[in-house]
């Protein structure tokens, strides 16, 4: 019975205790297509990947150049001259290959430039809704933009232009 009592006095206080909590809620990406750094940034990483399709698009297509002239001379070539003709186009793909994998593999040029452009904009935002949580004693802000399900939202705890405000700019 004591078991029974201690567990429901528990219970009672957690509910208790999560119904005085504070929630709210802000969408990084409303935030961040409201301030032209971010906006700047990701202009400058579209100009970027798009030279570096083109450069990849361009070792590819001469990838495939090589091939089809090689099958369209692969009667008349000698033997030595076919192996080293196919050597060729697989250094050439191999090198096509790295190329792409140098600009946006796992650790290529585009996340480096991602994390250098980005990333002080991205903490920015954090520090400030860390001080707006901090200064409004809210237990938890949820991120909108995430991926979250929330069935429902009452916009009045949608802080989103509070952060904006913070960081200087205004919507």
């Amino acid at each position: 019975m004591k078991k029974i009592t201690l567990l429901f006095t528990a219970l009672i206080f957690l509910a208790g205790t999560a119904a005085a909590q504070k929630y709210a809620f802000v969408d990084t990406e409303y935030i961040l297509n409201n301030i032209p750094s971010y906006k700047a940034a990701q202009e400058k990483l579209d100009e970027l990947s798009k030279g570096w399709e083109k450069e990849i698009s361009d070792a590819y297509n001469l990838v495939e150049e090589m091939y089809k002239t090689y099958q369209n001379e692969v009667v008349l070539l000698s033997r030595e001259a076919k192996i080293k003709r196919e050597e060729e186009i697989i250094n050439n793909e191999q090198e096509a290959k790295e190329l792409q994998n140098k600009y946006f593999g796992v650790e290529g040029e585009l996340f480096n430039k991602r994390q250098e452009l980005i990333q002080p904009i991205q903490d920015e935002i954090y520090n400030a809704v860390k001080e707006i949580a901090a200064d409004g004693n809210y237990a938890v802000i949820f991120d909108t933009s995430a991926g979250m399900n929330m069935l429902y939202t009452d916009p009045r705890y949608d802080l989103s232009d509070e952060v904006l405000e913070k960081l200087g700019y205004k919507n």
